[in-house]
């Protein structure tokens, strides 16, 4: 039996997407829910499982191309027959040549697409390097580890991973140039980051706030709450839920503007800025407000690991009325978050430098954190933005104000 395979409907508001990679070639054979491709829209990829056991009998779509729901990508052949008439299949039309992507993933289905590129540049198979991942998975660091081992590399870790089509410019005086095309996600994300800029009034306050008794109460209850919780207590639950006690006092920063009307939100939907390898999303954590510190430190686990796996949805990136991001991770000491568009505000949190303050008349040491909230001034003074600030770092520097919600 012949089965179409085809794009599957796409999110709400995604019109289209970029056919990145097959993983499966014609002739070859398949399982049931097997994945045979990955599809990038401009916030996730999906995957296209096949929908019965049989082999590929022809593509006919291939990487690079864009396409729309409802598309035919492939054609399987279903069943036992399906063995005895892909060679006859292949010899009427000859298997086109695949994407280096391609050949990469052959011999190890469970890779990344910007694993898979990496893979791709280096003219590698996966079956070359060890997996360190979960279920043998092979990681990004992987690959690095076995291009740093290969004397032949020159590739170090940090470079930029090219993408399929890269066009190589050279003067002949060692002087390289290389053009390397926009992802969606990142051409997505260029998109959204000009039109904040170009549609809001943004401006950004600073504060800065001592740590001390956050890292005291974290550092007396870690291992008890992770025995209890199966998850580790970590900064960021306490900065969700003194931003959430913040929002509560000064609603606007939790609003957005519809046209001439500002929409007052009355739930609190936070999202979280999440590095992954295809780069920057936000995903968002519904109803933080009614969460214990375990549940949120769970969702936001969950969360980042869809986005590392490149299995997040739609679902998980809209909706937000508040984000917070965390440059400090990377050693950021002080920034100016942009807007996450429609969102009014936004939360910049930075890196925990032991710096001298003075306290009671003495000088000590203390564990502090530059804040930085960027506000759209149509709708949000000065004021109230500056006042938000000063209530989330009166909660972490006293956060038994966090269970009193004073």
């Amino acid at each position: 039996m012949t089965i179409e395979i085809k794009v599957p409907p796409l999110p709400e508001s995604v019109s289209d997407a970029t056919l990145v990679a097959w993983h499966k070639s014609v002739g070859e054979s398949v399982a049931r829910d097997e994945n045979l491709v990955d599809l990038e829209t401009d916030k996730v990829v999906l995957e296209v499982p096949a929908p019965a056991s049989g082999t590929l009998a022809k593509i006919l779509i291939e990487d690079g191309a864009t396409v729309v729901a409802g598309d035919v990508l492939a054609i399987l052949e279903e069943g036992e027959v399906a063995a005895a008439s892909a060679p006859a299949a292949e010899e009427e039309k000859p298997e086109p040549e695949k994407a280096p992507a391609q050949k990469a993933a052959k011999g190890h289905a469970k890779t990344s697409p910007a694993v898979r590129r990496l893979l791709d540049e280096h003219d590698l198979d996966a079956t070359m390097v060890a997996g360190t991942g979960k279920d043998g998975r092979i990681t990004k660091g992987d690959v690095m580890a076995f291009l740093k081992s290969d004397d032949s590399s020159e590739v170090t870790p940090g470079d930029p991973t090219p993408d399929v089509g890269v066009e190589v410019v050279t003067d002949g005086l060692a002087r390289e140039e290389r053009r390397v095309p926009m992802t969606r996600l990142r051409a997505r994300i260029a998109e959204r980051l000009v039109e904040a800029q170009q549609t809001a009034a943004m401006l950004t306050t600073f504060n800065e706030v001592d740590l001390t008794n956050v890292m005291a109460m974290r550092s007396k209850y870690r291992d008890v709450f992770e025995k209890k919780h199966g998850v580790r207590l970590g900064f960021m639950s306490f900065f969700a839920k003194a931003s959430v006690e913040a929002l509560k006092k000064f609603p606007v920063l939790n609003a957005s503007v519809e046209d001439n009307d500002i929409l007052y939100h009355n739930y609190y939907d936070i999202g979280i800025a999440v590095s992954s390898e295809r780069g920057l999303m936000v995903p968002v954590i519904r109803d933080v407000d009614q969460m214990s510190f375990a549940e949120f430190e769970a969702a936001l686990t969950d969360m980042a690991g869809k986005a590392q796996a490149g299995t997040i949805s739609m679902e998980d990136l809209t909706g937000g009325t508040f984000t917070i991001t965390n440059g400090g991770i990377f050693g950021s000491m002080m920034s100016t978050p942009i807007l996450n568009q429609p969102q009014s505000a936004i939360l910049g949190m930075h890196s925990i430098q032991q710096r001298p303050m003075v306290i009671d008349g003495e000088i000590v040491a203390r564990p502090m954190m530059y804040l930085a909230v960027t506000y759209d001034h149509r709708i949000i003074d000065g004021k109230e933005a500056v006042q938000f600030l000063v209530s989330i770092k009166d909660q972490l520097e006293d956060p038994g104000r966090l269970l009193l919600q004073v």
